[in-house]
């Protein structure tokens, strides 16, 4: 798998260039779109993920330096707690399409723009 930079995530075309099925030196078509979006979409999960392990370390050094403030405490037991609600709520949207999936047929979690040449 080709390695690319931070700052080629910020444009769509270079997404499309990199990741093209198409022939390496032609430029982007509407086809490449399905490939950009499985990217943003992968992109999109890992970063949910790693928000909401920094959240909790953010949560855990607040309710360390809290100091027996009740209102730190309860600010830091806050932070926790939504970073694991927002952890569970990326799992279980992925697990609700998963599910989706397995009993329709249709394929959820797959993106498909369905143009033929």
């Amino acid at each position: 798998m080709k390695r690319f930079s931070f700052f080629s995530l910020a444009s769509p075309f270079v997404l499309a260039q990199e990741w093209s099925e198409s022939a390496k030196n032609e430029a982007a078509t509407i086809q490449d779109l399905t490939v950009i979006v499985q990217r943003i979409l992968n992109i999109a999960v890992r970063l949910a993920g790693i928000a909401a392990f920094i959240m909790l370390i953010v949560g855990g050094f607040q309710f360390l330096t809290a100091g027996g403030d009740p209102k730190k405490t309860q600010a830091a037991g806050s932070t926790i707690t939504f970073a694991i609600f927002g952890l569970v709520a990326v799992i279980a949207a992925w697990f609700i399409l998963l599910f989706i999936e397995k009993f329709t047929g249709v394929k959820v979690t797959e993106f498909n723009i369905g143009i033929s040449q």
